[in-house]
């Protein structure tokens, strides 16, 4: 499974349909100021200089509209059990074998998620529920995805995205950064449009031009000489390529040797996770990274136990497990935060899946966040009268209250009306 795959066939139309590549496109990665932000933006106040206490910050969506109910399950509401009588999992006081793991006397993760736990109990993992969308409930993945990565709903006009405005407005880590974002895809995700010396790189362990080994290296300075002429943006991005392919070459990311033991799975989204590790690692500057796993489209044989929806949490938990001991519990300075475009209903279906909801879980890592536990900002509660058109739970936290806060305690951006322009945030407590 690749870090940037579609949807299992099990998936709505919609989302077997949606190109990656044409998703992409629509999110150029054009850096002209006057193309990504318009007009309308506040105005933005540039630090002199950077503070070795900001954070590297990591982006994980969860494309596909990831089910919360099954993730993070709220095993103090009978309610759950009698609405999803085949794809539910059972209580952690059952006796069954595929029991839940409680987090607290409220809310418990499925056998496949007990990835996260060793991060979770260390403190360092923030599990949030009822999250999402609050003044967004379109049920489209692609308008969905979109709202949530530029960072404000349904505006035409915008077309970069949080990240990239948070790099746009912070000076760099280091004095001469070879790369300060990367989005692992193979175009730049619209979450980081916008951001300086960025560059979509799908696989930064083999990152380079094709061709004969024998000539690569005249081929590359050939490329460098025929951009060295060329005009803004084009020069840039084209000289940062060429530097970052020299430089990636270097360092051997096939050979990175993890630490404390931490051992990636053989996913396509750990194989990402440890990448961004080596990078986070090899001191080159890095301060932003986004990465996406698929295959949360489940609106058939769901099966959080067995089936599909095991399979796609376990390469999650375990992705995420593993980068949390090798980076994390080592004491980098990293934050990790991760979403999705919505959630699913609480019902089942007649198919034994689930369709389109509203609100889902948020995860947020680090060693300075405020983890340990679930926080639910309102929990909404799943009886019919409470849910949304009676088959959906409330979105109660806004996912831009959790990013802002992140932006400003972790990475030290106090930009946030450039970063989240038309939101006022309310920093509900999620970091140190």
């Amino acid at each position: 499974m690749s870090h940037h795959d579609h949807s299992h066939e099990s998936g709505c139309p919609e989302y077997r349909g949606l190109s990656r590549r044409e998703f992409i496109a629509s999110s150029s990665s054009l850096s002209a100021a006057a193309l990504v932000f318009p007009d309308w933006l506040p105005r933005i106040t540039f630090a002199n200089n950077f503070s070795s206490t900001r954070d590297i910050i990591v982006s994980v969506f969860l494309r596909g509209a990831a089910d919360g109910m099954a993730m993070v399950i709220p095993h103090f509401e009978p309610r759950y059990f009698s609405l999803r009588p085949n794809i539910r999992t059972p209580a952690p006081d059952s006796l069954a074998a595929n029991r839940a793991i409680a987090l607290d006397n409220r809310f418990s993760i499925p056998p496949a998620m007990s990835g996260l736990l060793p991060a979770y109990r260390a403190g360092d993992l923030l599990v949030m529920h009822a999250a999402g969308q609050r003044t967004n409930n379109s049920r489209s993945h692609f308008d969905a995805q979109r709202y949530m990565e530029v960072g404000k709903p349904a505006d035409p006009d915008i077309s970069s995205g949080w990240l990239g405005r948070h790099l746009a407005t912070v000076p760099p880590i280091a004095a001469a950064p070879v790369l300060r974002g990367i989005g692992l895809s193979t175009g730049l995700a619209k979450t980081l449009v916008g951001a300086p010396q960025t560059l979509p790189i799908a696989d930064p362990a083999n990152y380079g031009i094709g061709g004969s080994a024998t000539t690569r290296a005249a081929r590359m300075a050939l490329l460098k000489d025929n951009y060295e002429g060329s005009v803004n943006p084009l020069r840039a991005a084209a000289l940062d390529a060429v530097g970052t392919i020299d430089v990636l070459s270097r360092l051997n990311i096939n050979a990175y040797t993890p630490a404390s033991g931490a051992t990636y799975p053989n996913t396509g989204f750990a194989r990402g996770l440890r990448s961004i590790a080596a990078l986070i690692k090899s001191d080159i500057g890095l301060e932003a990274a986004s990465i996406d796993i698929g295959g949360w489209d489940t609106h058939a044989m769901q099966d959080p136990n067995g089936g599909q929806m095991a399979n796609v949490m376990r390469q999650f938990a375990q992705g995420l497990g593993a980068f949390w001991a090798d980076v994390v519990s080592t004491g980098y300075r990293v934050t990790v935060v991760a979403m999705s475009e919505f959630g699913r209903n609480v019902p089942e279906n007649g198919s034994a899946g689930t369709d389109h909801g509203r609100a889902s879980v948020m995860f947020a890592m680090g060693k300075r966040i405020a983890g340990g536990r679930v926080y639910v900002q309102s929990w909404p509660g799943i009886e019919a009268a409470q849910l949304e058109n009676r088959m959906d739970l409330q979105v109660t936290l806004d996912y831009r209250d959790v990013l802002a806060e992140i932006v400003q305690n972790r990475l030290e951006n106090k930009n946030l009306s450039f970063v989240f322009p038309g939101w006022t945030p309310t920093f509900r407590g999620v970091t140190k």
